[in-house]
């Protein structure tokens, strides 16, 4: 089987989960700096197999657009465009960088350390992925 990758699309920094090839388990990859993100998608889906890309959509609480939403449409754009072949899904992404803080504090990692912005967005893409692992 094939993996399925998530992102969670930032202005800056973009968090990048995928699953197992058998889409059990879903993992941390990296959080790449959003201008890379492109050319790193392009490498790993040449080494990967992948089926499905989900990708987080910013709402508020009211399911009104976020101050991300136009970023997020944007990308969605140009990934339709360079990766036509390859499906793709908006899930909800609500509250899974508080969520994925909780969750580091929770595991008790060092306060230091739960300030790393990278590693939210890649737990938040981890944490967004499993949800939709849970809803299949």
């Amino acid at each position: 089987m094939a993996r399925i990758l998530s992102i969670d699309y930032g202005g800056r920094r973009t968090g990048i989960a995928v699953t197992d090839p058998l889409q059990i388990i879903a993992t941390g990859l990296t959080t790449v700096d959003t201008k890379e993100l492109m050319p790193f998608l392009k490498k790993y889906f040449q080494q990967e197999q992948v089926e499905l890309v989900i990708i987080g959509e910013p709402k508020n609480w009211d399911d009104s657009d976020t101050h991300a939403t136009p970023l997020v449409n944007a990308f969605v754009k140009q990934f339709a465009k360079d990766f036509p072949a390859l499906p793709y899904k908006m899930v909800d992404e609500r509250y899974t960088s508080k969520m994925a803080k909780q969750s580091m504090i929770d595991s008790g990692m060092k306060k230091k350390d739960r300030r790393n912005k990278k590693l939210v967005d890649e737990i938040a893409a981890t944490i967004m992925l499993q949800e939709y692992l849970q809803q299949i």
